[in-house]
């Protein structure tokens, strides 16, 4: 069986991803992304369900460190909808709730209404757990459905998020690149890593080849190099396929005013880009 790796415990919403992109494959909890992605480097697992940025809380900083450490690819995205639960253990009366500090914010309205004492806790899903294991029916926690499921709490109540649309983008990474053969009526996602010469207007001229193609630009992040701080370095993705012709224009453009060029991965856009 295939195994799919992910940062967190059986019923987090990583794992809840995993279920989603690849039922058929065994999902398996590290405690950090690091361990996650190396678990992949190594043959343990193959592939690493990553988060990458979150519609409420932004981008996962850490992973854009860890990117451009690793030579695994993104081989896929997909966007989880992030519905909280509230809790608890059958017959119990709760007075406090324990969940991630952001759960519990983005439930703070009806936390407050229900007036239970808030209590922040490592994740969502280890809070499940524990709840799980201290028996105590005067506590509640704020998880997803799939925790509840695992460790046998009874969900008072679906949607416990003040705000709707919540959404998590991961990205599935893979040790040798499985790229889609290109089809000209499919949408597809290239995402790259480079960093520029220092010249004068870099930034404009690299990316100007993207432009006079045709090509939409849907995601660009910088940071700075960690080794000596005095360069930065891109990582953007394109809606487009990598052998597209005009990709490959734009590419060349690009090379011609970066000092490092690296191709992350091509795949299909997610349905979720269509809504």
């Amino acid at each position: 069986m295939r195994k799919i790796a992910f940062q967190g415990q059986l019923g987090a919403y990583s794992h809840l991803a995993c279920t989603h992109v690849s039922p058929e494959a065994q999902p398996v909890a590290y405690d950090s992304f690091v361990q996650a992605i190396a678990a992949v480097e190594s043959g343990k697992a193959d592939w690493a369900m990553i988060p990458l940025e979150n519609s409420s809380a932004g981008r996962v900083e850490e992973i854009y460190r860890q990117i451009p450490k690793t030579h695994l690819n993104i081989v896929a995205e997909h966007f989880q909808p992030v519905s909280h639960c509230l809790m608890a253990l059958p017959q119990a009366k709760p007075t406090w709730v324990m969940s991630h500090p952001q759960a519990l914010a983005q439930c703070h309205d009806k936390i407050i209404k229900l007036g239970l004492e808030s209590r922040a806790e490592f994740d969502t899903a280890g809070a499940a757990k524990l709840l799980s294991q201290s028996k105590d029916l005067s506590g509640s926690v704020v998880a997803s459905e799939l925790a509840a499921q695992l460790y046998g709490l009874e969900i008072i109540e679906r949607q416990f998020e003040d705000i709707t649309g919540n959404t998590t983008r991961f990205i599935v990474l893979m040790k040798n690149p499985e790229m889609p053969a290109y089809e000209p009526d499919t949408q597809y996602i290239t995402s790259i890593l480079f960093t520029l010469r220092n010249i004068p207007a870099a930034l404009y001229k690299a990316l100007g080849g993207f432009a006079t193609n045709g090509l939409n630009l849907i995601k660009i992040e910088s940071y700075l190099d960690n080794a000596t701080l005095k360069s930065s370095q891109f990582h953007i993705d394109i809606a487009q396929h990598i052998e597209s012709q005009a990709m490959q224009q734009a590419i060349e453009e690009l090379k011609f005013y970066a000092s490092e060029y690296r191709w992350l991965g091509t795949f299909e856009s997610h349905p979720f880009r269509v809504k």
